[in-house]
């Protein structure tokens, strides 16, 4: 469900308390990123300890979230600094993090689409 083509991942550039509801999750991707989720964009908020980790994304008839908990070890989340702009992933990208891997190295390998 998530890796549908042409869906973009963003990650949210600070920590976020993840016991908020569906609506408050989806007014910080609006508001803080300038992204909607019912045109296909993903959103990945990490909390501050970074133990949890929460995906918003619109399946066609409403908002889902996945959610994780990890047992041991933090989500490596090198978004979470001041300042920092938000991060573009890619759907394979967020499956690894999801699964506590390391963002390294992290640098585009398609050039941006052109203009029509």
């Amino acid at each position: 469900m998530i890796s549908r083509p042409g869906r973009q991942v963003w990650a949210y550039p600070q920590p976020v308390h993840l016991g908020r509801s569906f609506d408050t999750l989806f007014a910080l991707a609006r508001d803080g990123l300038g992204r909607d989720v019912r045109d296909g964009d993903v959103i990945l908020f990490v909390s501050k300890r970074r133990h949890h980790a929460k995906v918003l994304l619109w399946d066609g008839t409403g908002l889902c979230i996945y959610a994780k908990r990890l047992e041991r070890g933090r989500f490596n989340a090198p978004w979470l600094t001041p300042g920092a702009a938000p991060w573009r992933l890619t759907t394979t990208e967020l499956a690894l993090f999801l699964e506590g891997s390391r963002v390294v190295g992290h640098v585009p390998l398609s050039p941006p689409a052109l203009a029509r």
